[in-house]
């Protein structure tokens, strides 16, 4: 026999949930709260566990992924990689003298270009692609089944659109902002890791900001060499592994 889900079924001393501080939390983001005619049913309390999850999952700001759940897909990403042998690029975007904006219009217009920026980027990815707020002003994508001949004009495309979009932070008053783009591809059929594709992005956005910014570096195919991280990685748990 299963048993009732309704509270009011319940025994005097059975223990209730404390709902709500999670309620209030998802009254303050602005969300859609479950309908309070189902309260205490199974719809109702998964409706309230997918919103939570969601929240979770959210730059508050931008309304893209956060970090934590980037970091979820990058792992997915690496594992299909490593089995599928598609190719896949990730691309670390950072706003360029983002500090000057905030140092002379104020944190509100910081925050105006953020979003601004935010929408511009996700005007450029597909259904298939990751998009989050990696931290402050940095942005990253994970796009699957993208192949190198495409890397460098797909990151061409998303530093334009970033460039040409003019951001409105007072009535009348509008500034512009660009990007600087490091992009590195995941080696494939390779058991690598969500660091060291990470890694490998960051190293060549910090030689798109030393050669100027407004620009996109990406590592090159011919020198994605497999590092001694990732062939431990790969030979570590290999059946060809010489066993003793």
């Amino acid at each position: 026999m299963h048993a009732n889900p309704d509270p009011a079924a319940a025994p005097a001393d059975a223990p209730t949930l404390r709902l709500a501080p999670a309620m209030q939390l998802l009254q303050q983001s602005g969300r859609e709260l479950p309908d309070r005619h189902e309260v205490g049913q199974v719809a109702w309390l998964q409706a309230v566990i997918d919103s939570l999850c969601e929240l979770s999952s959210r730059d508050p700001l931008t309304g893209l992924a956060n970090r934590r759940q980037f970091e979820l897909a990058l792992a997915s990403e690496v594992d299909r990689v490593a089995r599928a042998g598609e190719p896949a690029l990730m691309l670390m975007i950072d706003i360029d003298h983002f500090k000057k904006v905030n140092d002379t219009h104020g944190h509100p217009a910081g925050d105006l270009v953020l979003k601004a920026v935010a929408q511009a980027l996700h005007e450029c990815i597909r259904p298939m692609d990751t998009l989050a707020r990696f931290g402050g002003e940095e942005f990253a994508m994970i796009l699957p089944n993208c192949p190198p001949l495409f890397g460098l004009a797909v990151a061409e495309r998303v530093r334009k659109k970033v460039q040409g979009r003019a951001v409105t932070i007072a009535p009348g008053q509008q500034v512009q902002v660009t990007v600087s783009l490091g992009g590195a591809f995941a080696p494939q059929w390779v058991r690598s890791s969500a660091p060291l594709w990470i890694d490998r992005a960051d190293q060549q956005l910090y030689r798109a900001k030393a050669e100027g910014r407004d620009r996109a570096c990406l590592e090159q195919p011919t020198v994605s060499l497999v590092s001694p991280e990732e062939k431990g990685l790969l030979f570590g748990t290999s059946q060809f592994a010489d066993h003793e």
